[in-house]
Formats: structure tokens, sequence, C-alpha cells
């Protein structure tokens, strides 16, 4: 049994020490994947329900997961296409926001290249997007800034077009 002694230095312990560590705890990045699923010379793109723009199927890596784990499931959740992983083509280090504030914490985002495995999608499950289609590199449709910008979607063409190419990253 606890005292209300025992409890009171506690309290004291967690009033003086705890922001202290807090301070010191050593923040670690979050790992964001994005599938990258050509068919035909077109890249699938999520219409997300946040912003009714669109992007790169995608989302953060649960514990215990794998990249491959992680990007199959969220590509099928978001646009109901079952895939496989084949390549890692990024990694972008987004360690700050667009106006140069630092971003806590920051952020690891990899842009994997995968396979239909079927050709038709499923459902789409998740309630974060409302639609998937595939695109060509000159129709693209506004994206989702955040999660993917034209720069990134045309170096990920490039690797289609160069699949010797080595992964980007930094």
């Amino acid at each position: 049994m606890v005292s209300p002694r025992s409890r009171m230095n506690l309290r004291a312990w967690l009033v003086a020490v705890a922001p202290r560590w807090l301070k010191q705890s050593y923040p670690t990045p979050k790992v964001d994947v994005r599938g990258v699923v050509f068919r035909d010379g077109r890249i699938l793109l999520v219409r997300e329900l946040t912003d009714g723009r669109w992007a790169l199927p995608g989302g953060w890596a649960d514990v215990g997961e794998s990249m491959s784990e992680a990007v199959v499931r969220e590509i099928r959740e978001e646009s109901g296409y079952e895939t496989r992983a084949v390549k890692l083509l990024a990694v972008a280090n987004l360690a700050r926001y667009q106006d140069g504030r630092p971003l806590r914490p920051n952020v690891y985002k990899l842009f994997v290249r995968c396979e239909l495995v079927e050709e038709e999608p499923g459902a789409i499950a998740g309630g974060e997007t409302e639609e998937a289609r595939f695109f060509a590199e000159d129709d693209l449709p506004e994206l989702s800034t955040p999660r993917g910008s034209p720069a990134q979607l045309a170096r990920l063409f490039e690797h289609v077009r160069n699949p010797d190419l080595p992964a980007d990253f930094d």
C-alpha cells in the first residue's frame, strides 16, 4: 500500500524532475511510406479527403512493421490495390516546414516502387481517401503538397524511365 507521504514524495519528484527529463528526451523521426505504383507509364494517385487534392498512397509506418509491409498496407487501404514492394527509390528527410521552422518530430519519407499483384482494385478502406486513379506525367492533378511535391513526382517518373538509378536520399 502506498502511503499518502509516499504519494507526496512521488508528486514532488515528478514536479522537480519530469520537466528536465522531458527536455532531455531524445526525439526520433517518424517514418512516412509512399507507394509508387505505375501502370502503362501512369502513376497511381489517391484523392485525399482532408484537402481534396491528390497524393501518392501512403502514411505512417506502424511499430513492428517492415517498410514493405507498411507500404503495401497503405496502398491497399487508400487505393484498394494489392501490390508488392520491389525497390526503395528515395528517402526524403523532412526536417523543416516550408517556411523554415523546424518540424518536430522530423519525418523520413520513403518512396517505394511497388508492382500491382491484381489489376482491379478492391474497396478503399480507412476513410482517408475517396478515389484512386492513374495519371500521366503531363496530366497530373493538383497535388496535396504536404504529402508529395511536383518535383518529387517528376523524379519518380525519372526513376521508372531509368531503373538503374540508385536510390535518392538527403
